[in-house]
């Protein structure tokens, strides 16, 4: 496949200049002639790697600029943005069956996020091109832009059409913060401390985890949910932007230092517009994006069409999917000039089996979790805060379970085997196991495997991250951490759409078979809002049907989600046995 690149170079700025001055030095030396192709091997030396992309060069640059108190500093700095990350997403994961209810559509509680983890899945491989082009600090604040223009949008929002588009802009720009910061860390740790130093940013879970819940029943019970998402819309750019503003100071450090080589590239405005959208391959990513997302739909909207699976709509979409998908294949492999995905990596069986178990991993998560918030509340009478509480668990013990993980892989530079031993197997046990107690008063042994299955969860993210990572080189790191990411939430997306089709078909003709015949005219609303469904007491003839149709859907979702784990466990078998020990990558001042 054809990797060459037009020259990127632009004349860059005074240290006191705006930031477009990293962008545009960053690119100083993509296309020199005296620079070796991108195939090349990387070199091993001091300084920063002639072959890589010019944001690798400038965060290589940066790295060899600042001093341990300022990579100290920066670190600091991520632990409160994956504070304020996690927290966000605790609080949003209490709050949306709330608002989705509030516009009587609480069974599309999973479809409103389809969308937004397609694109946000697909785009992660833009963002990956942004920060290898500009630099690490330009793609952190377009993503911080992007994020908190979707929460404010939340706040504002009359309809789940909007929420799912605020969704949309929310997931791009806050799951790509989170994206560019592994690939900050992947760019300032050794390989063996990677995974532990990645598990210690996310121990923020350790906390967020016990204040999420409380913290959305007290928005629920006061201000309203809106107002929860207009404190984050604030927040998110203020923890974000010193750490930007750190990487900018030290970069201007480096090039003081004379570590970065300045060109022009003599492009006008209209030149550049042509040859950045060739550079992301916008035509691939727009077939990908559309066509994933209306392939999927169609299993989520078929219930809405008044001839279900017959709809002209329903079938127009799915036709129209799969017509993008297969023009991207051949837009991809005939006449992209530059590739949207990198097959080369791809070809590797370590890279694809990490692709494989990541696509299972939240997959399988995505099927089974959708609706269990819902279900702790309805079958075993949990409140808003109580149900976080059990659902912010996960993330309490996968935090633990991944820094043990972490230490593990820095002790032996293994992966591979903890994955096999205890990843795969209490994932599948956890499952397998709740789906015998679902009944109301089990509480306690739903927390158990719930425990289980976030101790698999908290291993096989840091060692399916690590597997990939270890295959290659530094200047594929954002590229490689973009493609594990794009088939995680396209592998979620599928997972919410399973999820979402086999709740609209079993739930409604369950409650139609248990209700009592008095409450059979409420059933559509019964079925949409969850706050109709808690408001019969508990114990009553309708609240019992309801929880009884919620064990029937739920032990269909969690058989479903057990049954992905024997591809996941394939996916691991791919990986080679890397000792990463032997594996070096990054350069400069690093942990």
């Amino acid at each position: 496949m054809s990797r060459s690149r037009a020259s990127i170079e632009e004349p860059l700025l005074s240290p006191s200049s705006s930031t477009s001055s990293f962008a545009e030095a960053v690119e100083s030396s993509a296309d020199d002639p005296s620079c070796p192709s991108p195939e090349d091997p990387p070199t091993n030396d001091d300084g920063p790697s002639p072959t890589a992309q010019p944001g690798v060069l400038a965060i290589e640059a940066t790295t060899q600029a600042w001093t341990g108190h300022s990579l100290t500093t920066a670190y600091i700095m991520i632990w409160f943005i994956y504070f304020v990350e996690t927290l966000l997403a605790g609080t949003t994961a209490a709050l949306i069956p709330y608002v989705t209810s509030a516009f009587s559509m609480h069974s599309f509680t999973p479809t409103v996020s389809i969308l937004s983890n397609v694109v946000g899945g697909v785009t992660n491989l833009t963002i990956a091109r942004i920060i290898d082009v500009f630099g690490r600090p330009h793609g952190l604040i377009l993503c911080v832009c992007l994020g908190t223009l979707g929460l404010l949008i939340m706040t504002i929002c009359e309809g789940v059409a909007v929420y799912a588009a605020a969704m949309i802009f929310h997931t791009v720009g806050n799951n790509g913060v989170q994206y560019i910061l592994a690939v900050f860390i992947a760019d300032t740790t050794k390989l063996e401390n990677r995974a532990l130093m990645q598990a210690l940013m996310n121990s923020t879970g350790l906390i967020t985890g016990w204040v999420a819940g409380p913290l959305a029943q007290r928005y629920l019970g006061g201000l309203g949910w809106r107002w929860a998402f207009a404190m984050f819309s604030a927040l998110v750019p203020l923890v974000t932007l010193p750490l930007f503003g750190l990487l900018m100071w030290n970069y201007k450090k480096a090039k003081r230092m004379g570590l970065v080589r300045e060109r022009k590239t003599g492009r006008n405005a209209l030149q550049s517009v042509i040859h950045y959208s060739r550079e992301f391959d916008a035509i691939g990513l727009c077939l990908v994006s559309a066509g994933v997302t209306l392939f999927l739909l169609p299993f989520n909207l078929h219930t809405l069409a008044g001839n279900d699976w017959a709809s002209p709509m329903v079938v127009g979409m799915f036709v129209v999917g799969i017509g993008l998908l297969i023009a991207f294949a051949s837009w991809e492999s005939s006449f992209a000039p530059i590739r949207l995905l990198p097959y080369s990596l791809l070809m590797d069986r370590t890279v694809f089996g990490a692709c494989l178990l990541c696509t299972c991993l939240f997959g399988s998560y995505a099927v089974w979790n959708s609706y269990f918030g819902s279900y702790l509340q309805v079958v075993q009478g949990l409140s808003v805060e109580e149900a976080s509480y059990v659902a912010q668990a996960y993330t309490v013990v996968s935090v633990v379970f991944a820094v043990l993980a972490g230490y593990i892989i820095h002790r032996t530079g293994r992966f591979k085997t903890v994955s096999l031993v205890i990843g795969i197997p209490l994932s599948m046990l956890g499952q397998g196991l709740m789906v015998l107690f679902l009944a109301p008063g089990n509480t306690g042994y739903i927390i158990v495997c719930f425990l289980l299955i976030s101790v698999s969860q908290g291993v096989l993210v840091v060692t399916d991250e690590i597997a990939i990572l270890a295959a290659g080189s530094h200047e594929h790191v954002a590229a490689m951490l973009a493609l594990v990411s794009i088939f995680g939430n396209i592998g979620g997306a599928i997972g919410l759409t399973i999820a979402a089709s086999i709740w609209s078909d079993v739930l409604p003709s369950r409650l139609r078979q248990y209700l009592p015949t008095e409450e059979l005219p409420d059933l559509h609303k019964i079925f949409g809002d969850l706050a109709k469904q808690l408001s019969y007491p508990v114990g009553s003839p309708a609240r019992i049907a309801i929880q009884h149709a919620y064990e029937d859907a739920l032990s269909r979702l969690l058989l479903v989600s057990t049954g992905i784990w024997v591809l996941g466990a394939v996916g691991v078998l791919m990986w080679r046995n890397i000792n990463v020990k032997q594996v070096q990558q990054s350069k400069g001042h690093v942990w």
